[in-house]
């Protein structure tokens, strides 16, 4: 919850160019715009903020010079599928057509500009990347700026992002779970470094230089591993098995992964602001058709989710030290009190009873405010303890004692501290989870009961 994600913007926009659409064709507005990219940006990005993910989009820049041979491959490639197309269209062949049509599809600057109009409305901060986009991505993860990349393009991981999430902008009915990729697990499960993964990549291709025809992943990291570079392999390898690229400028590729033209990260400021309801009532419907309860209802869900995902991470609040025995002083007293059977006794042996205590993390803010919500004698400090009494009465109720102990009266007197006045429900619901879920896997969470 709460994790920043930097995403590779124009890769979403193809996907939803692609995937969005109806009877087989993209959705337009009453001009024969394209929408489907308006569209899934919209409730995929509202997917996002309401499982607690923070999404930063990234738009490309300005393509390298060594791309454009692969812009010049892809140009042919849309060419030759725009022959086809036709050739389909005369035979009525809808299942070509649709493939075709598919295989034509360009994220253009209008998409983009509209993409970012609505993602400002909608209070998603963007940022235009001077190059490629993988690259920016990459330098905000690597300066803590977020914590992963979305995307479906690996050279995220050659320009060095420490983590990659794949299929994290997939619709939900293709039911695919997100992959969480670490760039240090790669490498050391290759038993390469950095370099040498780039050299490697170059090798297998990518799109600023021409591969080595013949070698393939087998055999490119064999190479990479008996010499180490590609200047080693060069030399080593065969040549009439394995013919070079003319003119390989590889050394020009390797630099672009190894120093990209990115925005320096600690310029970038990121904001997550609250959704303009009319604005976007005013942007998406009338001729982009959009349906205005629907949006109207997307902006409320914006902000509810903005609104109640804010809160902090419950291990950012708490270290866990779990303790069954009680205190010395509390044992000494239940020697001296004779037992006498009641009605607790007789609930108790269908309860089951955990003790708990953790030394507080809590901002100086709340640990003022408890001081004074609870008239302590000496003020609630970091090195003060939050003890936890649980009751879990099977398939029926919990039931939850809370005390506050300062540092000095923690192996002193009980000292209680009613704290309900100032921890919110959903975070004690959220503390209840954390513990009962380890004992009741299959237990429904408390936090879905509440919001029922």
């Amino acid at each position: 919850m709460g994790r920043k994600i930097a995403i590779d913007a124009s890769m979403c926009l193809y996907q939803f160019l692609i995937a969005v659409r109806s009877e087989g064709a993209q959705l337009t507005t009453v001009d024969g715009e394209t929408t489907s990219h308006l569209m899934g940006t919209f409730y995929r990005t509202i997917r996002l903020v309401e499982q607690g993910v923070k999404p930063v989009y990234v738009f490309d820049g300005k393509p390298p010079n060594l791309k454009s041979g692969e812009l010049a491959k892809r140009a042919e490639r849309r060419d030759e599928a725009q022959k086809l197309l036709q050739a389909a269209e005369e035979d009525g062949n809808v299942e070509a057509i649709d493939k075709f049509n598919r295989r034509l599809v360009k994220v253009t600057k209008t998409h983009a500009e509209e993409a970012k109009e609505l993602l400002r409305l909608m209070g998603i901060p963007y940022i235009d990347a001077p190059c490629e986009a993988e690259a920016q991505c990459a330098a905000l993860v690597k300066a803590g700026k977020v914590f992963a990349t979305a995307t479906e393009d690996m050279d995220a991981l050659t320009f060095g992002c420490n983590v990659l999430l794949r299929r994290l902008t997939f619709s939900e009915a293709r039911k695919l779970p997100v992959q969480e990729i670490h760039f240090d697990k790669v490498l050391a499960g290759l038993e390469l470094n950095h370099d040498e993964f780039i050299d490697l990549c170059i090798m297998l291709g990518c799109d600023y230089t021409n591969s080595i025809r013949g070698v393939g992943p087998k055999r490119a990291i064999e190479l990479i591993k008996n010499h180490r570079n590609l200047e080693k392999i060069i030399d080593n390898i065969d040549t009439k098995k394995y013919p070079i690229p003319e003119d390989w400028n590889y050394k020009e590729a390797r630099l672009l992964f190894q120093e990209p033209e990115v925005s320096n990260p600690d310029d970038i400021q990121l904001k997550w602001s609250e959704p303009d309801e009319e604005g976007l009532v005013k942007y998406l419907c009338g001729d982009k058709q959009f349906n205005e309860e629907r949006v109207r209802n997307g902006a409320k869900k914006l902000h509810k989710a903005r609104n109640t995902s804010t809160q902090g991470r419950l291990d950012s609040f708490f270290k866990v030290l779990p303790n069954s025995t009680p205190t010395p002083k509390r044992k000494a007293e239940e020697k001296k009190t004779p037992a006498k059977k009641t009605k607790a006794d007789t609930r108790a042996k269908s309860e089951h009873q955990e003790h708990y205590r953790f030394p507080l993390a809590l901002p100086s803010l709340m640990t003022d405010l408890l001081t004074k919500a609870s008239h302590a004698k000496q003020p609630f400090t970091q090195g003060s303890h939050l003890a936890i009494k649980i009751y879990c009465v099977p398939l029926t109720i919990v039931i939850l004692k809370l005390n506050f102990l300062p540092p000095s009266l923690y192996r002193g007197s009980h000292a209680q501290r009613d704290v309900f006045g100032v921890l919110s429900v959903l975070l004690v619901a959220k503390l209840l989870d954390k513990f009962l879920q380890l004992r009741q896997p299959s237990r429904t969470p408390l936090l879905s009961l509440l919001r029922r």
